[in-house]
């Protein structure tokens, strides 16, 4: 009887042992080998580069370094190896080097780590920001098999990145580089265009920073993460992109707008004249000359012409006076004024143009560029274009085409903005003879090649009474429009100095400095 009970009782137990396991092979079979799988296949993601930045002649302005990433954060190639030697597998990565530092670094802008934990980087300013969805890549994965101690063992498949697309820009890495170095040390900007298209060919701002701190890893965390701390809080901003985000009186440079109101509305011609009395008084109000606040002097007789040449301010008054406040700013706005030009970069400013004036003198001010206008270096830069070009408004832009899309057509706009020839040609006379001798910008004399500019001194309370220096130009440059190939316009330059002083002595020597590039090749 015991041993029939045993018997039973172990069959029991068999039986019972059975349905376990058959309930865990066959039933749970699934679930044990996936946890069984999840601890011998791991998944690796492989990041997909960004796409390589280049200028419009193929340098390329940016470089991807490898380096690898564990736990979000970017780690050396030392530390990757020791890593994966103790069962850790970091990620496979690239980090960004920026070829040209500070010299690109507004245009350009820079990449960062995320605050996720998957250490995600994003651009931050400039074209890393504008074009992140076209530059970021889509990531890749590998499953590696490893030992019971995390050790790879084999790659069990490999889905590759698919890497960002690769920008061509229009900028010239050469005129960059020396367009920014006429500015270091300053607080400045520099824009240079292709009149005919919008095309920027240059633009730099200083003070400016490295972008290599963000990405560097030959320097620890910490001293990254301070330098990184500095540039933050540095008080003179060489984060802000002064080209096309700071906003400055247009001084002189903005008589380029007046003449062509005057002319345009009939308010002037070219036989209307002036005799320049040195100051002008409206009442218990004075508006002088320039000329005579430097040392007394008259200008005699002035046309429109001349009168660009010598940037006299008394003709500017009449002119503004007589066009009056609704035509100067509707023509104000013609040229693109106190609105974003539309550059494919971002943080551009709209600027302000007044369209509210009390009295005679708030016109007198806004026709040489005075009062409560305020304007970008982009925006001197673009209605200096207009002429340069024959009448044409152009939307700026840095893009030229990328891997996957054949040329900015979307990007290359421009319309005639309704200036008649003879208008141009006036104005361009006055700007080709404020380059030659008996003109404002002395530096540009004699010029190699033929060039149209106007200088720029432009108050902004400053309690010292300094003064911002202007100086914009195209070239080459003949006094009628018509003139032939030799004279159609390759570059327009525009150079500001915050406090600079005058236009002639700080701003124009710097112009010179980046046409003699542009012009050497």
């Amino acid at each position: 009887m015991r041993n029939s009970f045993l018997q039973v009782f172990l069959i029991g137990c068999f039986l019972l042992l059975g349905a376990a396991l058959f309930r865990t092979q066959i039933f749970q079979g699934g679930y044990f080998r996936s946890l069984s799988d999840g601890n011998r296949i791991r998944e690796v993601v492989i990041h997909a580069p960004r796409g390589i930045i280049f200028d419009r002649s193929g340098v390329p302005l940016v470089a991807n370094l490898p380096a690898f990433r564990l736990a979000g954060k970017t780690i050396s190639k030392e530390e990757a190896i020791g890593l994966e030697a103790k069962g850790e597998l970091p990620e496979v990565d690239v980090t960004r080097s920026y070829l040209f530092g500070e010299k690109v670094a507004h245009l350009i802008g820079y990449v960062s780590e995320t605050e996720s934990s998957s250490g995600d980087k994003v651009g931050h300013g400039g074209v890393e920001e504008e074009y992140e969805a076209k530059l970021r890549g889509k990531d890749g994965k590998e499953l590696v098999e490893v030992d019971a101690v995390g050790k790879r063992l084999r790659t069990v498949s490999t889905i590759a990145p698919i890497p960002g697309e690769n920008l061509t820009l229009s900028i010239d890495a050469s005129l960059q580089k020396v367009a920014y170095e006429q500015i270091a040390g300053k607080a400045a900007a520099v824009v240079a265009t292709d009149p005919n298209t919008g095309a920027i060919l240059a633009l730099a701002s200083s003070p400016s920073f490295d972008p290599n701190v963000f990405t560097d890893l030959t320097r620890d965390a910490i001293y990254r993460s301070e330098k990184i701390k500095g540039i933050f809080a540095d008080p003179t901003q060489p984060l802000f992109d002064r080209a096309i985000s700071g906003t400055y009186p247009a001084g002189s440079t903005f008589k380029i707008v007046t003449a062509t109101a005057g002319l345009e509305t009939g308010k002037i011609t070219a036989d209307f004249t002036i005799d320049d009395p040195g100051i002008l008084v409206i009442g218990p109000y004075k508006f002088p000359n320039w000329k005579y606040l430097r040392d007394g002097g008259l200008q005699g007789t002035i046309n429109v012409v001349s009168a660009i040449q010598k940037s006299n301010d008394i003709f500017f008054y009449e002119t503004g006076g007589l066009v009056g406040q609704d035509d100067l700013v509707a023509w104000g706005r013609r040229f693109g004024l106190a609105k974003p030009l539309g550059v494919d970069l971002p943080g551009e400013a709209a600027g302000s143009l007044p369209t509210k004036f009390l009295y005679l003198g708030d016109v007198y001010h806004l026709a040489i560029g005075q009062g409560d206008l305020l304007v970008t270096p982009l925006q001197v830069n673009a209605w200096t274009s207009v002429i340069a070009s024959g009448g044409k408004l152009c939307r700026p832009h840095v893009l030229s085409y990328s891997s996957n899309f054949s040329h900015s057509s979307n990007l290359s706009y421009c319309r005639d903005i309704g200036i008649s020839a003879k208008t141009i040609n006036l104005v361009r006379q006055g700007l080709v003879a404020a380059c030659s001798p008996g003109g404002t910008a002395w530096p540009l004399f004699n010029y190699k090649v033929p060039v149209a500019c106007k200088t720029g001194t432009a108050e902004y309370g400053d309690p010292a009474n300094r003064t911002h220096a202007w100086l914009t130009a195209f070239a080459p440059a003949c006094a009628e429009a018509t003139a032939g190939k030799a004279c159609q316009p390759t570059i327009a330059v525009t150079v500001l100095v915050e406090g600079g002083g005058e236009g002639d002595t700080a701003a124009a020597p710097l112009v010179k400095k980046i046409l003699d590039q542009w012009f050497s090749k």
